[in-house]
């Protein structure tokens, strides 16, 4: 680990980011350019005492896990996300598995602002939502390990399916398994993929039944109904847009024609904002 090298590559990034770029207010007054460290530390899921102690190059040398919320918060492109792995002595992942996800669909989350939208990785697991996506959904940026992976919630968390309507969730635990076949076969032999689906199949019958079925479906847009609690049934199109590397997709959820989600979702806006003015 190069501690004086990577606290200077932190501090240089955070002195050159704007607030405006990862959706923050510019605010009156700012004594520092750029973000201030403990935006940077709440960006990134972190206290700020351990991100000071990063920049002034006396922390220990951080996890993967650290690295990959310190490369999203700053915006790192693919590249200078492998140089801060290097400089903190770790491994960059592997690009085929890669769930780092760049500043340009960090940029596009954060103006939909009145849209939901995420982005998950080839396995389903949830990298990045906007305040949106989780007004409807919950937020899962504090989670770890598997507990972010949509098909191991799905079938493993019966509290997970209650999100949605009954009738619909035969549909959507088939989609789910069959979206880990596709990506198993593209990434044949990978670990990441092999250890979920072993673990997936010891742990659900449902899963493993499905599994042996062998279905394969499209991943164009499809209809999503989700259950709210404050606003009842939403009607929704979710949309998939594939990120360069084909590993990590955009999910936009916009409300399906001649229903009444927009107004729904415009009511949850109002609410979310509410909700957090009380909580400050």
């Amino acid at each position: 680990m190069n501690r004086d090298e990577l606290a200077d590559f932190l501090r240089r990034h955070r002195e050159a980011l704007q607030p405006a770029a990862v959706g923050l207010p510019e605010g009156a007054r700012r004594r520092t350019p750029g973000l201030r460290r403990d935006e940077v530390a709440m960006l990134a899921g972190m206290s700020t005492d351990y991100y000071t102690r990063l920049e002034q190059a006396r922390g220990p040398r951080p996890s993967i896990q650290v690295l990959a919320a310190l490369a999203r918060a700053l915006r790192f492109t693919d590249n200078e996300r492998d140089h801060l792995y290097h400089l903190a002595g770790q491994q960059p992942p592997a690009r085929g598995g890669d769930t780092h996800v760049g500043p340009g669909i960090l940029h596009v989350l954060t103006k939909l602002d009145d849209t939901p939208a995420c982005v998950v990785s080839d396995l389903g697991e949830f990298l990045v939502q906007n305040r949106m996506h989780t007004l409807i959904s919950g937020d899962y940026s504090q989670r770890r390990g598997l507990d972010r992976c949509i098909p191991w919630l799905w079938f493993t968390s019966p509290s997970e399916r209650e999100k949605f309507p009954a009738e619909d969730r035969d549909t959507m635990g088939r989609n789910h398994v069959a979206g880990l076949r596709a990506t198993a076969a593209a990434r044949a032999g990978d670990a990441d993929i092999t250890e979920l689906v072993a673990r997936l199949r010891s742990a659900s019958a449902e899963f493993e039944e499905l599994w042996n079925a062998h279905e394969i479906r499209d991943r164009a847009g499809q209809d999503k109904r989700m259950i709210h609690p404050e606003v009842g049934l939403l009607e929704l199109v979710c949309e998939p847009l594939l990120t360069p590397s084909a590993t990590r997709r955009l999910l936009v959820y916009y409300p399906k024609p001649g229903t009444d989600t927009q107004e729904k979702l415009d009511l949850l806006r109002v609410i979310g904002t509410q909700n957090l003015n009380a909580h400050h």
